[in-house]
């Protein structure tokens, strides 16, 4: 049965930062970012990760929402590789999922 409208974006959204091929980086969102990863590697998820394989997971960070995740989304993919890898350093994966502390946006 198909999740009630809106309730999508109402539960807990992650932000994760991959490493692809190439030495490049990926952030996206997503509420599973395994499973998110998953189709990334199989060539079923963004365009960029389709020409730049993922490698692996750096880190993430747990937002209350959809909305939330999109904002901090914008703000990290701002960021020069330095503040990336930063960011990364202090939200290492798999230090997130349920019961990890939400942040504070």
């Amino acid at each position: 049965m198909p999740a009630p409208a809106g309730s999508r974006k109402q539960r807990p959204w992650l932000l994760y930062l991959l490493e692809c091929k190439g030495n490049k980086l990926y952030a996206g969102i997503s509420p599973d970012p395994a499973a998110r990863f998953e189709l990334h590697r199989t060539g079923r998820g963004a365009k960029f990760t389709r020409a730049n394989p993922p490698l692996r997971i750096l880190a993430a960070q747990t937002y209350p929402n959809h909305s939330a995740a999109l904002i901090a989304e914008r703000a990290l993919k701002k960021l020069r590789r330095p503040g990336k890898l930063l960011w990364a350093q202090e939200r290492r994966w798999p230090a997130v999922g349920p019961g990890a502390p939400l942040c504070d946006t």
